[in-house]
């Protein structure tokens, strides 16, 4: 008997620490899905959740246990059965698998989120996607005017109908067109016009110079207004953007320092936590997206979306993180590896629970 009362309480002692590592992973999770929730409420719940999902194991076990007594067995079973899904399956294991999960992927995700969030604040700043496109489009008229100067310099040239004639005027239309200037312009003082006969070669020389100092000044022109038109975010927006980045290199700061504790739901979904700084610059960006170049499909749709939502808030809640798992949004093993982990710790909670009390055992 004495040896039976001394296992029955070893049992019991393992059941305690498998049950409460499970019961704490359970907790938390709770408290990041329910902020406003007292911890005890989450301890309340979760302690009287793996009770009934322990008891539901245990009428498993008893109910498929032929060396003992039991009445209604197949209802034992079926009860048993719903207890342990509804109790263990749908709540204790994967708020267990979330808060492991949590634990070891919040640091580089908010660390990665920042970093990247901070890029697109500067480029908007910098407005460097419209910089870009306006050195795109000089580098094209540049590369378009070299071309129809080219053509213009061999009308010109042609020996078989040499000077300015009505060839080399449609070459002098097309750049007006692209200089986005009247046809007038380029006909105008300073660039000498040759008669259609007793045209030197000199001469063609000199007019072929002509153009093409002429119509490089009108280039130039237009390269300057190019530059001076493009798109630019409004000073109001500038001290907005740069006031939502200085508030993220903040956060970056105090995470390194440990003022900020990303497992402490007030500090992670807060009124002023990581998340609400964090929704603001993807605000932020989502509203001037025309000043923005994303990196690549999956940012412009998380970036841009009409309720922008971080990767920080879906990895808060323990039903997003299981509903991106089942979508495979999460690459490796390492997700699969905690729910391992989560069960077998359960199932060993379990296991000791059926021993300390299995009947036989007083």
């Amino acid at each position: 008997m004495g040896q039976r009362n001394y296992l029955k309480l070893v049992w019991i002692l393992a059941f305690l620490i498998f049950g409460g590592i499970s019961c704490w992973a359970t907790a938390e999770s709770l408290n990041l899905l329910l902020p406003t929730w007292p911890v005890f409420s989450c301890w309340a719940v979760t302690i009287g959740f793996f009770i009934v999902a322990s008891i539901g194991t245990k009428m498993i076990v008893d109910s498929i246990n032929q060396d003992i007594y039991l009445d209604h067995r197949t209802a034992h079973l079926f009860v048993g059965i719903s207890l342990v899904v509804v109790f263990w399956l749908l709540c204790s294991m994967p708020t267990n698998t979330h808060t492991f999960f949590y634990r070891t992927s919040i640091n580089n995700l908010v660390t990665n989120d920042i970093v990247t969030t901070q890029s697109y604040l500067n480029k908007i700043t910098d407005n460097t996607k419209n910089k870009e496109l306006a050195s795109r489009k000089v580098e094209e008229l540049h590369s378009n005017i070299t071309n129809l100067l080219g053509d213009l310099a061999a009308e010109i040239r042609n020996e078989a109908n040499p000077g300015n004639g009505p060839e080399a005027k449609k070459i002098r239309r097309k750049l007006a067109e692209v200089l986005g200037r009247a046809t007038s312009d380029l006909d105008g003082d300073g660039i000498s016009a040759l008669s259609y006969k007793g045209t030197s070669k000199q001469d063609r020389e000199k007019l072929i110079d002509g153009y093409e100092k002429k119509i490089r000044s009108l280039e130039e022109f237009k390269a300057k207004d190019i530059a001076n038109n493009i798109m630019s975010p409004s000073k109001n927006m500038i001290k907005k953007v740069n006031a939502a980045n200085q508030n993220l290199s903040l956060l970056k700061k105090y995470i390194e320092d440990g003022t900020i504790d990303l497992n402490n739901p007030e500090d992670i979904s807060g009124a002023n936590g990581v998340c609400a700084k964090l929704n603001e610059a993807y605000s932020l960006i989502s509203e001037n997206r025309d000043f923005v170049t994303f990196k690549n499909d999956e940012d412009k749709q998380l970036y841009t979306a009409d309720k922008p939502e971080t990767k920080i808030n879906r990895l808060i809640s323990v039903i997003d993180v299981w509903i991106d798992f089942i979508h495979g949004k999460f690459t490796g093993t390492r997700m699969i590896f905690w729910v391992i982990i989560s069960i077998l710790i359960d199932i060993a909670a379990f296991i000791f629970f059926d021993l300390a009390f299995k009947k036989g055992i007083d």
